[in-house]
């Protein structure tokens, strides 16, 4: 398996256990049993599941009211595409700044 696979591969987990972490949260709000951390749920986005975060918020309807969290996850969204962003467009600016 390549490395850019297996980076994938691990990001995509990442989100999947995100999403259920916010599906567990959502459930224990419902039944008034003891939450998760908002600092949990942002701290799975910060670390690669945003998209999952992003799609359990939505799905789930779940902390779409909630400021500053909404805000908190909108950044660590927008950190996560200039990120993307950056790595995608490396060949084209890498060999460039390397040489300066």
């Amino acid at each position: 398996m390549t490395t850019a696979l297996t980076i994938v591969a691990i990001i995509l987990l990442i989100n999947i256990v995100t999403f259920c972490v916010f599906w567990w949260d959502k459930d224990a709000a419902r039944a008034g049993d003891w939450r998760v951390p908002e600092s949990r749920l942002l701290g799975l986005a910060l670390i690669g599941g945003s998209l999952g975060a992003v799609a359990a918020q939505k799905i789930l309807r779940h902390k779409t009211r909630k400021e500053p969290f909404r805000t908190q996850l909108l950044l660590i969204v927008a950190l996560h595409a200039i990120g993307l962003l950056g790595w995608l467009s490396a060949p084209l600016w890498l060999s460039y700044a390397l040489a300066r």
